[in-house]
């Protein structure tokens, strides 16, 4: 068994104070979720899944799915959007578009991400899609295949509409899916002031933690008179990076502060570890395969959620095949890697095949005997 993090490590860890979780009368909130963004692992939950009003923080499902069509090359930031008489009637946050005005994806990004703007929402949405309605049923497939069982979306703006909830659970569930597929999305997310039409209109970021708050990356406030003040906020350190969920909070100073409060409990108490830090795992025989070796490598990340508390008791466990047989698929399993603190198990890391290994034919057996005889002289 190896120790994970050397002792000097875990002394400068240590050192860090301990902050104790939030109560949940201490946030301020109807709901609150705090999420780890690389293993998705819930670090704490107050009414995680009661459904509610979520206002512009719907948004955040409007800019994923922008980002990921942007992403897929199906939409250029560069692209030229032309807005509608409906996008531009949109009430509440806007920046105040005309119809038949033009503005290009980049912008309109920029506007939703930092002025919250409901008209820049639609123009994207109708662009996207066509019509509103047919991205809001985009919206609500995409949140099934995320898990977002708590969800109805019935417009992409969060403007107040019958049946439109969602939950604090399933917010963070889109926040990160947002910020863990799309990091490019940080370009507007991070921004605090800038400006639209050559410098006429003026943008000031509605998430105030952009500024205020150390390693803040994002992400989407909103509010209306029926779902209070709500916030998915995501902040950086050490390279762990948090998503604080506040819904129905009583005004915008307590949703900044129960953000606040979730982040800095997130980052006092816990730490990412590289589960197999500068090793290379050991290589498996493969029996009659083209290649006499196969290397595992972990599924997806290495890196395991750890309380700081524990990081010195933290150790792994390798659990690995002596050989297999060809033929090899990539991906096929050969063992797993166990990561604990104590006795208690953290995680499970499986170890998969780099590549694929053909089986031998019966002439590579033959050719392969007469090296090995070869090589025996």
């Amino acid at each position: 068994m190896k120790k994970l993090a050397a002792a000097a490590l875990a002394a400068a860890l240590l050192a860090v104070p301990v902050q104790a979780a939030p109560a949940a009368s201490a946030v301020d909130a109807g709901a609150a979720v705090l999420m780890e963004k690389e293993t998705g692992t819930v670090l704490y939950e107050q009414e995680a899944h009661d459904k509610l009003e979520p206002a512009s923080v719907t948004k955040v499902m409007t800019l994923l799915l922008v980002m990921e069509a942007v992403d897929s090359g199906a939409l250029s930031k560069e692209d030229v959007v032309t807005v509608s008489a409906r996008a531009a009637s949109m009430g509440g946050s806007q920046v105040y578009l005309k119809e038949g005005e033009q503005m290009t994806v980049d912008d309109l990004l920029k506007a939703v991400a930092v002025a919250s703007g409901n008209d820049a929402a639609v123009a994207l949405a109708e662009h996207v899609a066509g019509s509103e309605e047919a991205f809001v049923a985009r919206m609500n497939q995409k949140a099934a295949e995320l898990g977002m069982a708590d969800t109805c979306f019935v417009n992409c703006t969060g403007l107040p509409a019958a049946g439109h909830l969602t939950s604090a659970y399933d917010i963070a569930l889109m926040s990160r899916a947002l910020i863990l597929e799309h990091p490019s999305i940080r370009e507007y997310t991070t921004i605090w002031m800038d400006s639209l039409r050559g410098g006429q209109f003026q943008l000031t970021n509605t998430n105030k933690l952009v500024r205020f708050y150390q390693g803040a990356t994002g992400l989407k406030t909103g509010s209306t008179d029926a779902a209070g003040y709500c916030l998915s906020a995501t902040a950086e350190r050490d390279g762990m990076e948090l998503i604080a969920v506040i819904l129905k909070a009583p005004t915008s100073d307590a949703r900044s502060a129960a953000a606040t409060s979730l982040l800095n409990y997130g980052f006092a108490n816990y730490t990412l570890l590289e589960a197999c830090p500068g090793q290379a795992l050991p290589p498996v025989d493969v029996l009659l395969g083209e290649e006499e070796t196969v290397q595992p490598v972990p599924a997806g990340t290495s890196r395991v959620l750890v309380e700081k508390a524990l990081v010195d008791q933290v150790e792994t466990r390798l659990e690995l095949a002596s050989d297999v047989e060809a033929p090899v698929e990539p991906g096929q399993k050969l063992g797993q890697l166990s990561v604990y603190a104590g006795d208690r198990l953290l995680q499970t890391i499986p170890l998969l095949a780099d590549q694929p290994v053909e089986r031998l034919t019966v002439p590579g057996i033959f050719a392969r005997l007469l090296r090995t005889l070869f090589m025996a002289q």
